[in-house]
């Protein structure tokens, strides 16, 4: 390999690393939604933590720029990115106020997109991955809320 190629090649795996990990990390809650239900939130490669109470994640796969465009209020050809977790949150399990992230369902994925310091997080109950176009978003019974978080 030239040195050129092998410099390269370390400018693309610099690029994708960061990218791949910005939404983990410590979050502030700072929508109305997440102060009143999950305050908090941090975003480890295997953990979650919600009002200090730990959850194991599964990354599951990256998202398109379209399919973050249908969950949040992003631009489709931006070539922004988010990511797909799946994780177990029990119904049962309580945060803020005694708020629950699903009501009566428990909490089974996780879509989360980091822009900036912003990031912006929704949870999704039912036992498949959700379908990731605006029309499925718009009426999934399964979408819980979506939260807004800062650093």
């Amino acid at each position: 390999m030239t040195v050129r190629a092998a410099f390269a090649a370390f400018l693309v795996l610099a690029c994708i690393v960061p990218c791949a990990a910005q939404d983990k990390g410590y979050w502030t809650a700072a929508s109305s939604t997440a102060s009143a239900i999950t305050g908090d939130l941090g975003i480890l490669k295997e953990r979650i933590t919600i009002n200090l109470v730990s959850y194991p994640v599964v990354n599951v796969r990256p998202l398109t720029s379209a399919e973050v465009a249908a969950v949040f209020d992003a631009d489709a050809n931006a070539g922004v990115t988010g990511a797909l977790y799946h994780l177990n949150i029990s119904a049962a399990q309580r945060f803020l106020h005694k708020n629950t992230l699903c009501g009566t369902e428990s909490t089974q994925w996780m879509v989360t997109f980091a822009s900036g310091r912003t990031l912006q997080v929704a949870f999704f109950s039912g036992a498949n991955p959700p379908a990731f176009t605006f029309e499925a978003v718009r009426n999934s019974p399964d979408l819980c809320g979506t939260f807004t978080y800062s650093r």
